[in-house]
């Protein structure tokens, strides 16, 4: 039996996870976790590049010392986010999505080209965080790092150039930044031009599910391990677990990634680029076997997360998010507010910001721990109601249940409101979703599973799924 590394990483932690196919059921085991927030220097918030790479080789060493049979291994990371090289070596630290840089950036690129003009040539849902304004923010600020000989390379591909030295850039990672023609999942030159972004930065662009290079023998030496060979999975991770939805009979089901961000959509073979699907803040992503994910960004469990921060914080201790989930039970809301208002994006005290949101909005404020939660509960289950209702009048397709997969379907509290705010089942699970999209990849390419389909059914055999009535 062959096994497989897996390392997913998310915008608050990561893991190596050990995964096989035996017997006809996917078997995961956790070898390495670590912690991964963003950090703060001079007023703007960066990732630690150097500590990523080190806690994937920690994941290296920790996994061989269980399983010295390991033959691949694959990266899968949040999105946009990207690392300049030159004379293979970082530029500069990379900025974390949360940077508040991009603000004045969007508005200026959409002097030149319009909010509309960028959603017909790109697909993709009009934030602040995308690649696209980082990309005119950085070239705003530092020119230099777009000269001849600079390469730009999205996180999971940064992370296999630091260990392998490959140099492609993976599909569906690459459709997260708003630069790709979603018709030739190539890069938009033409925007490129009239951005001032130079074509010259990026590099070829490979389907998910290809092979890549081997180990670097240096990094194998220094690890004492052997020069396994990287996969490129579907590495941006909402790629990797929608992979790992547990459809046993094929089609298209409605999902709802859910973490820190969720990302609630519907696969569909091709892209939908009317202008009603921009405006209503949809996007087209890329997925396994040339599949589009049509999904809208709602923010997820990040703002119960910055909660938990600022009152373990307070209080001297970890509040655990079981704590929370039990006082939003026992509150109620006195308002609800859009996950997605610009102000919960940055870090931060997010309980004043929830208060504050709600008395310039004009609604009761909430005046306890448990009522801020119920707010937020009630605001996100809400949320995933209109965007459900959205995505079905947008794709004409009426959707009987509404799956949800990550590490969020551990919320039964979250799940049992977002069944009764859609008045229809919600399928929880696997919770482990991306670890399991990552790992298909890797199957596909040592030939171990011949389909996604067949990738899927094999999840469903494999993982619990917990069906929540409204």
């Amino acid at each position: 039996m062959a096994s497989h590394l897996i390392f997913d990483l998310g915008a608050s932690s990561g893991r190596a996870m050990i995964g096989a196919l035996e017997g006809g059921k996917l078997s995961l085991r956790e070898a390495h976790r670590f912690r991964n927030y963003p950090v703060e220097r001079g007023g703007s918030w960066f990732w630690d590049f150097a500590h990523l790479v080190s806690e994937l080789k920690e994941g290296f060493r920790k996994a061989f010392a269980i399983d010295p049979g390991i033959s691949t291994f694959s990266i899968d990371t949040w999105g946009v986010d990207y690392v300049f090289f030159r004379n293979g070596k970082p530029i500069r630290d990379p900025y974390n999505y949360r940077d508040e840089r991009t603000a004045s950036a969007a508005e200026a690129l959409h002097r030149i080209v319009s909010r509309d003009e960028l959603f017909a040539a790109t697909g993709i849902q009009l934030m602040n965080l995308n690649t696209v304004y980082q990309l005119f923010a950085h070239r705003r600020d530092f020119p230099g790092d777009f000269e001849d000989g600079s390469m730009l390379l999205f996180m999971p591909d940064a992370l296999h150039y630091a260990l392998t030295g490959d140099t492609s850039t993976e599909y569906t990672i690459a459709s997260t930044g708003a630069l790709l023609d979603p018709r030739t999942r190539d890069w938009n030159r033409e925007l490129l031009g009239k951005l001032g972004i130079p074509g010259s930065v990026f590099t070829p662009i490979v389907p998910p599910s290809t092979a890549g290079a081997p180990l670097r023998p240096e990094i194998a030496a220094e690890l004492g391990i052997p020069r396994i060979a990287g996969i490129k999975c579907g590495s941006h991770d909402t790629a990797s677990a929608v992979a790992a939805l547990p459809l046993r009979d094929g089609g298209s089901a409605a999902y709802v990634s859910l973490g820190t961000w969720a990302l609630l959509g519907a696969e569909l073979a091709a892209p939908m680029l009317a202008p009603e699907a921009g405006r209503a803040h949809y996007t087209n992503e890329g997925g396994l076997e040339q599949t589009i994910r049509f999904l809208t960004n709602i923010t997820g469990t990040w703002i119960l997360q910055e909660c938990r921060r600022v009152w373990s914080e307070a209080d001297g201790r970890d509040v655990s998010f079981g704590e929370l989930s039990a006082l939003a039970e026992s509150s109620t809301a006195p308002a609800r507010f859009d996950p997605n208002d610009d102000a919960f994006t940055p870090p931060g005290d997010m309980p004043a910001r929830i208060v504050d949101c709600c008395r310039r909005t004009g609604q009761r404020v909430p005046a306890t721990r448990g009522e801020i939660l119920r707010t937020v509960y009630d605001s996100l289950s809400g949320a995933f109601a209109k965007k459900l209702a959205e995505l079905e009048k947008l794709t004409g397709r009426n959707y009987k249940e509404l799956h949800i997969i990550g590490g969020g379907v551990q919320d039964r509290f979250l799940m049992r409101l977002t069944a009764a705010a859609i008045g229809r089942p919600v399928a929880a699970g696997p919770v482990e979703a991306t670890a399991i999209g990552n790992l298909l990849s890797q199957l596909a390419v040592s030939g171990e599973i011949s389909s996604l389909a067949e990738g899927r059914r094999i999840v469903a055999d494999s993982f619990p799924v917990t069906v929540w009535q409204p």
